[in-house]
C-alpha cells in the first residue's frame, strides 16, 4: 500500500479545519500518526480520540507516536507509552521515533516490536531518519529512511543497494522545507511545507487545501 504517512503534530481542537482536511484525503493516505504530547500523555485526550475514531472510520491505519531516544528510553517506559495510546486512541499501531540504525541496537527494537504486537500493533513504523542496518527490515512494515530539509534530500542515498530487495512500499522518506510541487522519490512520503523546530506542524503539499 502506497500513499502519504503523514505525522501531523497539532492538536485537533486547535486546527479543526486541518483535520477535516486529513479526514477527507483518506483514499490517498498509507497512515496517520496521533502524537497528543510527544507520546500519548498522561490521560486520554478526547479530542485526539475523536479524531481517531473519525480517521479509522475513514479506513485510515492510526498509529500511536512514541520517541524511543536512540535506544535511551527504557523498554518499559516505550511499551507502557505503547499501550496508552492503543487503549486510549485505539491506535491500529506504533510509530517508533528517533530509532537507533546500527546493528548493536537491533537486540534492544526486537524486544520493542515483540512487545508492540503483543500489544495488538498490526503496523510498526520506524522511523530511523536515515538507512538503518538491513537487519531493521525483518522487525516492522515501514522504515523511515530519510527525515530531513528539502536541501539536503539525495534519495538514491536514502535508498541503499540492499533496499532493493524488498518492495518500495517497505520504505518512507519525510521531507520538509519542501517546495510545493516536490515529491518524494518512495512509494510512502510525505512532504510538507514546514520549517524550523516543528516542520509537522503543516499539512502535507496536497492536502492543504482544496
Amino acid at each position: 500500500m502506497t500513499g502519504l504517512l503523514v505525522p501531523y503534530y497539532e492538536h485537533p481542537a486547535e486546527q479543526p479545519a486541518a483535520w477535516d482536511l486529513l479526514v477527507a484525503a483518506a483514499p490517498r493516505l498509507h497512515a496517520v500518526v496521533v502524537n497528543p504530547a510527544s507520546g500519548p500523555g498522561t490521560a486520554a485526550d478526547p479530542a485526539f480520540a475523536e479524531v481517531a475514531e473519525r480517521l479509522r472510520r475513514a479506513g485510515v491505519t492510526v498509529l500511536g507516536y512514541v520517541d524511543t531516544g536512540y535506544g535511551r528510553r527504557p523498554h518499559g517506559t516505550v511499551a507502557a507509552e505503547m499501550l496508552r495510546h492503543r487503549d486510549w486512541y485505539a491506535t491500529d499501531g506504533v510509530f517508533l521515533d528517533q530509532v537507533s540504525s546500527g546493528r548493536d541496537a537491533l537486540a534492544h527494537y526486537t524486544r520493542l516490536t515483540v512487545a508492540a504486537r503483543v500489544a495488538g500493533a498490526a503496523t510498526v513504523v520506524l522511523n530511523h531518519g536515515v538507512p538503518p542496518d538491513p537487519g531493521y527490515a525483518r522487525l516492522a512494515e515501514l522504515l523511515v529512511t530519510f527525515e530531513g530539509p528539502w536541501e539536503a534530500y539525495d534519495p538514491a542515498a536514502a535508498a541503499p543497494a540492499w533496499t532493493e530487495a524488498y518492495p518500495a512500499d517497505r520504505f518512507c522518506h519525510l521531507v520538509y522545507a519542501a517546495p510545493p510541487h516536490a515529491r518524494a522519490a518512495t512509494g510512502v512520503h510525505c512532504t510538507v511545507p514546514g520549517t524550523g523546530a516543528h516542520p509537522w506542524g503543516t499539512l502535507p503539499h496536497g492536502v492543504d487545501g482544496p
